[in-house]
């Protein structure tokens, strides 16, 4: 237990050291790498900075990042030609698009909120299906204000939030009031 604080306080005060550009680049290049923990960077820059700026970092930071990973796979989308992939990969790969071409925006703003969804995925079937800019924008602005929030609150391991009922609590509320959000500025954008 001694070596996990111990790793804890040293990282946070890297961070702190480091400044708001070290832990801004973590969230953000987390968009493109999966499997960094975005979890952890949260709970960092929440733990070096405090909560408001902690959040307002790992938001911005994770916003961004999204951003430019759908904008590439737009880009590549365009340049890309099928002949370039084996056909058996075109299928799986037309099988997912196909399935997250008509998602609706409450969905997407759901699925973004979600602290366990892979958000590098999204960006790219976002990308892949060039899904329209307002709404990837929109729903990324909102979904990713929860799930921020969730983590910089919980700062917990996958396993220690689902076995803790305040984390179950907190995930079922981030949920409803992002789908509630999603509602109303869907209404008022007009986006499906």
């Amino acid at each position: 237990m001694d070596i996990i604080q111990f790793v804890i306080d040293h990282s946070t005060d890297l961070l702190s050291n480091g400044g708001i550009f070290v832990g801004f680049f973590l969230v953000f290049i987390e968009c493109f790498i999966p499997i960094l923990p975005l979890s952890v960077f949260v709970a960092f820059n929440v733990s070096a900075f405090g909560f408001l700026w902690g959040f307002l970092i790992s938001w911005s930071a994770t916003c961004l990042g999204s951003y430019l990973c759908y904008r590439f796979f737009t880009f590549i989308t365009k340049k890309m030609s099928e002949k370039f992939l084996n056909k058996r990969m075109v299928l799986k790969v037309r099988k997912a698009i196909d399935k997250f071409q008509n998602i609706h925006f409450t969905e997407l703003v759901l699925l973004i909120t979600l602290p366990f969804t892979p958000s590098c995925l999204i960006n790219i079937l976002s990308g892949l299906t060039k899904m329209h800019r307002e709404k990837f924008i929109s729903a990324i602005l909102i979904g990713k204000c929860f799930s921020i929030f969730f983590w910089g609150y919980i700062g917990k391991s996958l396993l220690e939030s689902l076995t803790d009922i305040k984390s179950i609590i907190y995930i079922v509320i981030t949920l409803v009031l992002s789908y509630i959000i999603s509602k109303i500025v869907s209404h008022k954008l007009h986006i499906e």
